[in-house]
């Protein structure tokens, strides 16, 4: 009797078969996409970014099938496109959830209780690194820095900030998210799906009303230093390590626009949690 080679669990080595087209209408579709984002630049190799972007907005995720589209509509080479796709983690090369949930695990974030964040949603959402709940609703990754360290330990969703995370209120969010229940970013735009994000970061303007006015910026913590830079100076202000009180006695009460770093005052802060709001950022530059 002869045993199949597949049976045996034994590859033959044999190249991967060609990555099956679109179907029509969608590929009439993204073409037409294709052609508005290829038109904003001299040279049609620059859009292979944002075209990598739309057709993850497509399935969720960068398909094989997506890359032979970008290779074609570009004139470039399927290796080409697949080099740039496995590079940038922004592309997700499997099936994943309506909401990306990355845990910042790098140094700052993680003394500050993000291993510990990152612990608890995997404990509670019983998938790993990169493992999708059973209802599609949530992925969750450690990610490293989001350049948001003022504001440690943060948890990005689709890519929006949510500031000065507890092991608590990252599980209150994540429940909210697979509960269909609204949940606001602590700064920036309101959520949507990552579909949705990928379209918007592929350059087609998100045209959910409001969207572009809530868009947020930098908090007072982290434009201090642009101030410095543009010469211009403030009180100083003296902040005292966590549970001490000043000599005196007297205590720094923050005004309402004041949007405190947890290095300021630590807070069980979440953007799902209306008993625990962060507060309002300041603009840039002000």
């Amino acid at each position: 009797m002869t045993t199949h080679s597949s049976e045996r669990g034994v590859g033959l080595g044999m190249p991967e078969l060609p990555a099956p087209d679109y179907p029509d209408d969608v590929r009439a579709r993204l073409e037409a996409d294709a052609r508005e984002v290829i038109a904003r630049y001299p040279d049609s190799r620059s859009a292979l970014l944002p075209l990598l972007h739309l057709v993850q907005s497509e399935e969720g995720h960068v398909t094989r099938t997506g890359m032979r589209f970008c290779a074609e509509v570009l004139g470039l080479t399927t290796a080409e496109v697949t080099a740039v796709a496995t590079f940038y983690t922004m592309y997700r090369r499997r099936p994943s959830g309506d909401y990306q949930v990355g845990v910042c695990t790098n140094t700052l974030c993680a003394v500050m209780g993000g291993d510990a964040i990152f612990e608890e949603l995997q404990e509670h959402l019983g998938v790993g690194n990169g493992g999708t709940t059973d209802d599609g609703k949530v992925t969750l990754e450690h990610i490293e820095c989001n350049a948001a360290c003022d504001y440690a330990p943060v948890v990005m969703v689709n890519w929006e900030f949510f500031d000065n995370q507890t092991p608590a209120s990252a599980r209150r969010m994540v429940d909210d998210l697979r509960a269909g229940r609204q949940v606001t970013p602590t700064r920036g735009a309101p959520l949507c799906t990552f579909k949705e994000t990928a379209r918007i970061l592929a350059g087609f303007p998100d045209e959910r009303e409001g969207a572009v006015e809530s868009g947020g910026s930098a908090g007072p913590a982290s434009l201090v230093g642009l101030k410095l830079a543009k010469g211009e100076t403030s009180a100083a202000r003296v902040v005292h390590p966590r549970g001490a009180a000043p000599e005196d006695g007297a205590s720094h009460e923050p005004s309402p626009s004041e949007h405190l770093s947890s290095h300021d005052a630590p807070q069980d802060t979440s953007a799902s949690d209306p008993a625990h709001p962060a507060g309002p950022t300041a603009e840039e530059g002000e």
